[in-house]
C-alpha cells in the first residue's frame, strides 16, 4: 500500500529510489548479498553505466569473470573504485583481492597489489585463474604486493550514473568519512569511491572490508557508531544490510543474534546453513524459513550454533530504481519469530 508521505515525494518529482524505500520503512536486511571473494581494482573517473564493458582493460576480463561466476559457480563481487590523490600513484593501479579463508570465518583474508598499469589486466588474469583451479604464477607480483593486511577499507557506493542516488547521497558520505575519520585512524582505515555493488534504493550504502558488512540509508550521525564501535549495536540495527558471509536469510538470523551479542560477535568464525524453507517458483520470495549459524570463537575456546525461524512480517512499496517516473514494487519484510542457542 502506497503511503501519504511516498505519494507526496513521487508527487514532488523526486526521482531518488532511497527517499522512497527510507519514507516506507523498508529493512535493508538480507540484501547484501552472498560472496567467496572480492576483486577491487582502481579505474578513474567518469565512470559510464556500462563501464565494464566500455573500458578496453575490463572488457578483455569479462569473458573469464563470466566463465568464473556461470560455469565454475565462484562467488566473486567484482567493484572498481576510483584513485585517491594521497593513496594511489601514478601510472599504478591499485588491486584487491579478499577471499573467505575458511568454511567458518569472521572477516575476509586481503591481498594488495599497487602494480604498473600495463599489468594490471595479467594480475587479474592471474587472480581468475587461480579460482578456476588453473596453473598461474602469481610470483611474478609479489614485488607488487602490499602488507596492508591491518588497514580497514570503506567503500562507498557514488556511481552517479547508474542511479543517481547514490551520486546524492553516496557523495556527502563519503566525502565525510574521508575528511573526518581516515585522517584521524592513523593509517588503520582508507575511505574510497566505488562503482554500483547493488541496493541503490539503501542510498548511502557502503561496504566495509576485511569485515563483509554491507550498511544502507546512512546518515551523518551513525558514522561515529559504525566506525568507532563506540556504542549500543541496537543503535545500528535499520542500517544494517547484512554480513556477505552468509545468505539472505542467514543474514536476518544473523543481526538479532549480534543484537543480543554485541560488538564480540563481530570476531566469532561463523558458518550458515538454510535447514529448511517453503517451496516457492523462481518468481516468487519464500514466506519462511529455517536456519542454522554454526559459531566459534578464534582462539577454540567456545563453540557453538543458533537456529532460528524467519517469517514474513509484511510487505512494502519500493522503488528500485530513482527515475522521474517511478515504478514501484512490493517488497517482502522479515523478522526472526524464533532464535535458539542449540549448542
Amino acid at each position: 500500500m502506497q503511503t501519504q508521505h511516498t505519494h507526496q515525494l513521487l508527487t514532488r518529482d523526486c526521482r531518488f529510489c532511497s527517499l522512497v524505500s527510507k519514507a516506507n520503512g523498508e529493512d535493508p536486511i538480507g540484501t547484501a548479498g552472498t560472496y567467496d571473494h572480492w576483486l577491487i581494482m582502481e579505474v578513474p573517473q567518469p565512470w559510464p553505466q556500462e563501464i565494464f564493458q566500455e573500458n578496453p582493460t575490463l572488457k578483455s576480463l569479462m569473458g573469464l569473470f563470466q566463465e568464473l561466476v556461470f560455469k565454475h559457480g565462484v562467488k566473486l563481487k567484482p567493484i572498481l573504485i576510483a584513485p585517491d590523490r594521497e593513496y594511489s600513484h601514478v601510472g599504478f593501479t591499485r588491486v584487491f583481492y579478499y577471499y573467505r579463508p575458511a568454511k567458518l570465518f569472521s572477516q575476509f583474508e586481503k591481498q594488495e597489489f599497487v602494480v604498473p598499469e600495463s599489468k594490471a589486466a595479467a594480475l587479474v588474469t592471474a587472480i581468475f585463474k587461480q579460482l578456476m583451479e588453473q596453473p598461474n604464477n602469481l610470483s611474478e607480483f609479489q614485488q607488487y604486493q602490499q602488507q596492508t593486511s591491518h588497514i580497514r577499507e570503506l567503500m562507498v557506493c557514488t556511481h552517479t550514473q547508474v542511479d543517481l542516488a547514490c551520486g546524492r547521497f553516496g557523495t556527502p558520505i563519503y566525502r565525510q568519512l574521508r575528511k573526518e575519520y581516515a585522517p584521524a585512524a592513523n593509517g588503520r582505515l582508507r575511505v574510497w569511491q566505488t562503482t554500483h555493488f547493488g541496493g541503490h534504493q539503501f542510498a548511502p550504502t557502503l561496504i566495509d572490508l576485511p569485515q563483509g558488512c554491507l550498511w544502507g540509508h546512512l546518515k551523518p550521525e551513525i558514522l561515529d557508531l559504525l566506525v568507532q564501535r563506540n556504542g549500543s549495536v541496537s543503535a545500528l540495527r535499520q542500517y544494517y544490510r547484512g554480513w556477505t558471509g552468509l545468505n539472505e536469510f542467514e543474514q536476518i538470523a544473523e543481526r538479532e543474534i549480534w543484537m543480543q551479542s554485541g560488538w564480540s560477535w563481530l570476531d566469532s568464525l561463523k558458518a550458515g546453513k538454510v535447514l529448511a524453507m517453503e517451496e516457492v517458483t523462481q518468481r516468487q520470495e519464500a514466506e519462511w524459513a529455517e536456519v542454522r549459524i554454526d559459531f566459534a570463537e578464534t582462539d577454540g575456546s567456545t563453540t557453538g550454533a543458533y537456529e532460528a525461524r524467519i517469517e514474513v512480517c509484511g510487505e512494502v512499496m519500493s522503488a528500485l530504481n530513482s527515475a522521474k517516473q517511478m515504478e514501484l514494487k512490493t517488497v517482502k519484510q522479515y523478522y526472526v519469530s524464533r532464535l535458539v542457542k542449540v549448542e
